[in-house]
């Protein structure tokens, strides 16, 4: 999946708008006591050039402008803050996604025993934990607390989601005396991440904010892959197993899978990919009719006339214009309250087949949270590690207001306020998506 995973379109509109300075606390004096060759480091200078197409770049050396770049992460030679005297705090946001356990253990092993940093706290239920209304606990972190973690789905520190005062979060920072804050999070955590580190900014502390992304749904803008997401896709692929078992067992059967995906169906798209057993993959990204000559329905009726079973994908975010509600409902975080596709979907087609004297049976599998909420696999942990050790190297560096990606097959610094201009969705015209068509068979569903 290394080609889809990498697929990120930068057009010249997107390439002028990226400013890819990273901010620091201050000039770097100490020395890192990590044990390392010094061809080890990372300096500053070290960049990481984004992948353009070729006409743009050759317009650019035409006119002697230089592509755009991004800080390579890892450890630097000089340090900014001592590691005797650093505090650091850690939270996690926002919905569960396997590996944040992994994340979790990485950072606190690598502050521990690379640089020596002994005062980790975690604060529990996200950014409630700050607040001094809610009366969360928070939990001293070290090698002995967290070496097992990694073997639990969820989260170590538990979540929350939810607007928090901005000014109650930094009040509790500086009280506590933390100098490096680390949010694991998704769009909205990184929403708060830059608030929070602008609230630092204008009291003029040296507090580092640095995020590390987490969806699911692989939707976060400017990183290549999130944390997660190859376990996801395994899981649906399950499901997706189990729905065309069903389907093939009965005359008529049809498996449908809803799988998770707000507004971005990469999970959906990847898991069809995989399997090779989908006949229908619907995704946010696309606009489908049910009814008509070339609707999903009609498309429905005549794959059972020709083989007696199908299998429908479809991401939770697909087809809201069907079932939203009006006003739109918003959720504790101001996200818009998702309609239920599947179940949807599953009335519909058979009212359908019921109009048309034609029997079939439906098997319905929403797997959704327990895909989210097993242990991370394998290749995600090894991900899970090098985010959290990166995080650590550019905390104690100094480097602020940045998250830690994977983009262009190299771990690079990005500015958070960067990360949540856009969101990443699959363009219908890249070959990725040609690649689901081709698997499916699926015609544009489209009357028009």
């Amino acid at each position: 999946m290394k080609e889809f995973c990498n697929y990120l379109e930068f057009t010249e509109e997107i390439i002028e708008d990226i400013d890819t300075s990273v901010e620091n606390l201050g000039p770097c004096k100490i020395s890192s006591p990590l044990k390392l060759k010094p061809q080890c480091f990372v300096t500053d200078d070290a960049r990481v050039t984004l992948r353009v197409n070729y006409n743009y770049l050759k317009e650019q050396f035409s006119k002697n402008k230089e592509i755009p770049s991004l800080e390579l992460a890892g450890p630097r030679p000089f340090i900014y803050f001592d590691p005797s005297k650093v505090k650091v705090g850690i939270v996690t946001c926002g919905g569960l996604c396997p590996g944040i356990n992994d994340v979790i253990r990485s950072i606190v092993m690598t502050f521990y025993y690379s640089y020596g940093v002994n005062k980790i706290i975690g604060f529990k239920y996200g950014l409630q934990g700050f607040i001094p209304k809610y009366g969360h606990e928070i939990i001293e972190l070290n090698p002995e607390v967290v070496k097992d973690i990694h073997t639990m789905g969820g989260t170590f520190l538990g979540t929350s989601r939810g607007h928090q005062s901005i000014e109650e979060i930094v009040d509790t920072l500086e009280r506590m005396n933390i100098q490096i804050l680390i949010m694991i999070g998704g769009d909205g955590t990184f929403r708060a991440a830059y608030k929070i580190k602008e609230e630092i900014s204008k009291r003029n502390l040296k507090i580092a904010v640095v995020a590390v992304p987490k969806t699911i749904d692989n939707d976060i803008w400017l990183v290549s892959k999130t944390f997660g997401f190859d376990t996801a896709v395994e899981l649906a692929c399950y499901a997706i197993r189990c729905a065309h078992t069903e389907a093939i067992a009965v005359p008529n059967g049809i498996g449908l899978v809803k799988l998770m995906g707000r507004h971005s169906g990469f999970i959906a798209a990847a898991a069809t990919l995989a399997t090779k057993e989908v006949n229908f993959c619907l995704i946010p990204e696309m606009d489908f009719d049910l009814e008509g000559e070339k609707g999903l329905l009609a498309e429905l009726e005549r794959r059972l006339d020709k083989r007696k079973h199908a299998v429908i994908v479809v991401a939770e975010g697909a087809g809201q214009k069907y079932v939203q509600k009006d006003p739109p409902e918003y959720d504790a975080s101001g996200n818009i309250k998702l309609g239920d596709i599947g179940k949807f979907l599953k009335d519909k087609i058979t009212e359908y087949f019921k109009n048309k004297n034609i029997d079939v049976v439906i098997r319905y599998i929403d797997p959704s949270y327990i895909i989210r909420s097993v242990p991370a696999n394998v290749e995600d942990r090894i991900y899970c590690g090098f985010l959290g050790q990166y995080a650590v190297h550019a905390a104690m560096a100094g480097k602020t207001g940045i998250m830690i990606s994977y983009l262009n097959d190299q771990f690079v610094h990005i500015p958070i306020k960067e990360a949540i201009k856009r969101r990443k969705q699959i363009n219908l015209n890249s070959r990725f998506w040609l690649s689901v068509l081709e698997s499916t068979g699926q015609g544009s569903l489209k009357n028009d």
